[in-house]
Formats: structure tokens, C-alpha cells, sequence
């Protein structure tokens, strides 16, 4: 979730992708490759503030027409039906931007962390079964149920972000202060906890994945109003070989530089990291983790 990790993910996706079953620097994963049993997630959820929160259960309320009658009654009020979304013309982002929706943005990233500085280990490492169990309940979580509940963040992009970043280590510490799984900022994580209502413990690698997964949702929600008329898809097939032609390559490319390096307002979209891009994105089809 910061610059000075690049270089170490790019080389976490090297070692990783050629060494087949072994995982990230910390080594072999200690658990058996079956699936261990689920992890039991806090069972009292947070309180939450009034707006757009993280939500537990992503809404989905089935909808069932009721039967038609015989004949309209004379008094009855019309129905409402909701507005539909602008269909947008073009599946690149726009020339220029529009202003952003969100005005409380996440600190910026650290700089390069010095080279030669080796990553430190905190606390127990968890198991693969475990990781992958928090990944994909944080994937299936709904981060903006109001005012865009349409926003998901795809299960193969967070298991490739954190493969990046950790190597799903969810105990490492990276010499620029990158905490866990997700290399989460405590900075960031401070200001995504006070801006949602959240109390997310960055040093739990549940939270730790919920902490990432959200803040891929908010860079969807800001870069996607800007540049891309609330077209919040996520799909590799709206990408061109421009790597600014979509939205899933721009949030990518975010999570890395930060928000404010890919998207600024009455500028084009801007990928600064291409080959971090490019790394994340053949990841999300042919990383080892995708099998665990």
C-alpha cells in the first residue's frame, strides 16, 4: 500500500512464481495444504457511524413482484420506478476528470524505505487455509452499501495484491513500516478506521485483509467517480494495452503510489508504477496462490 514495497513484491513474484508451492520469504508454510477449518470471525460487529460503512452481510434483498390485478383502482399512485444509471459511451476513463466525490483522503504514502534494509517478523505466521479464509470473507464483503453497493472487489485481485506485498505473510513488517498481509500503513489504517467507523486491528490478519480490501473499494469509489462516471467494474476485459485504459490497472496502480499520484483533479489518468501494475495483474491469473 506504498511505494517502497514494489521492489519487494516484484521480487516475492519472481522467487514465488518459479519456486511453485513455496510461499514468501518467510519460507515453507508450516500447516498441511489441506484446507484448515474456518476462522471464526468476531461474532459482535462494530458500531457503525450513519452513511457509507463496511457492512458484514453484503445487502441483497431478492425482489418479487407482486401478482398483477384484475384492473388498476383509479386512486392508485403510479409507480415509482428508480432511475436508471447513465449508460456510458466509452469503456476508457475521461480526458478530464470530474471533481472528486470524496474529499477525506488517506495520508500519503512513505518514501522508499533504505536499500539493503531487510523485513522484520512479528507474532505468529498464519497458515494458508487461514489466509485464504480471510481473503476471500473480506472479497465478499460490501463496502459501500449505500450510496454504491454495485462495488466488489474481485477475490483473484486480492489474493494477487497481497501475494505482491507479503507473499501472504501475514506476520512480516517491511522496512518502510508496511504491517502484514495487505502491508498495510498504520497511518492508513488509522484514517480508514476513523473515516468508516471501524476499530480494524492492523496487526490481526483478518482485519489486516479487511483493511486492504476496503481500501481497494474506496480508490474504486474516488478514481471510478473521477474518471470513469460511476462505472465501478472491475473487469480485466475493459482493459486495452494502454495501461491507463481501465479502472482495474488505476486502483492497482493506487494501492501502490497512492491515490493521489494516479488520479488528481483536471489531469489525465496517470499509472506512475506500470511494471507494479503489470505484476498484480498477471498475478491475478497465474499466481500460485490462486490454487491454495
Amino acid at each position: 500500500m506504498r511505494r517502497g514495497m514494489g521492489r519487494m513484491g516484484a521480487a516475492v513474484v519472481a522467487g514465488l512464481l518459479l519456486a511453485g508451492g513455496i510461499t514468501g520469504c518467510g519460507g515453507a508454510d508450516p500447516a498441511p495444504r489441506e484446507l484448515a477449518a474456518p476462522v471464526a470471525l468476531p461474532t459482535e460487529a462494530p458500531v457503525e457511524a450513519p452513511g457509507d460503512q463496511p457492512s458484514e452481510v453484503p445487502p441483497g434483498v431478492e425482489a418479487m413482484g407482486a401478482a398483477p390485478s384484475a384492473k388498476a383502482s383509479p386512486s392508485a399512485s403510479p409507480t415509482v420506478k428508480p432511475k436508471p444509471k447513465p449508460t456510458r459511451t466509452s469503456a476508457g476513463p475521461l480526458s478530464t476528470p470530474k471533481p472528486p466525490t470524496e474529499t477525506r483522503v488517506p495520508p500519503p504514502p512513505p518514501k522508499p524505505a533504505p536499500s539493503g534494509c531487510q523485513p522484520t517478523y512479528q507474532g505468529t505466521q498464519a497458515t494458508r487455509s487461514q489466509v485464504k479464509a480471510a481473503l476471500g470473507d473480506a472479497a465478499a464483503r460490501t463496502y459501500w452499501p449505500t450510496s454504491a453497493p454495485d462495488i466488489a472487489i474481485p477475490l483473484n485481485l486480492l489474493k494477487a495484491t497481497a501475494w505482491q506485498e507479503s507473499g501472504w505473510q501475514s506476520n512480516i513488517v517491511a522496512c518502510d513500516g508496511g504491517i502484514g498481509l495487505m502491508q498495510i500503513m498504520p497511518a492508513t489504517a488509522d484514517w480508514m478506521n476513523q473515516r468508516f467507523g471501524q476499530s480494524y486491528d492492523i496487526g490481526d490478519y483478518r482485519d489486516n485483509a479487511y483493511l486492504g480490501a476496503n481500501y481497494l473499494a474506496w480508490l474504486t469509489k474516488y478514481i471510478g467517480d473521477m474518471y470513469f462516471e460511476s462505472d465501478y467494474r472491475l473487469n480485466a476485459s475493459l482493459c486495452t494495452d494502454e495501461l491507463n485504459s481501465c479502472l482495474l490497472n488505476a486502483i492497482i496502480s493506487a494501492y501502490n503510489y497512492g491515490h493521489n499520484a494516479v488520479a488528481r483533479e483536471g489531469e489525465p489518468l496517470t499509472i506512475p508504477n506500470p511494471q507494479y501494475v503489470r505484476n498484480v495483474r498477471a498475478l491475478m491469473t497465474e499466481c500460485v496462490c490462486l490454487t491454495y
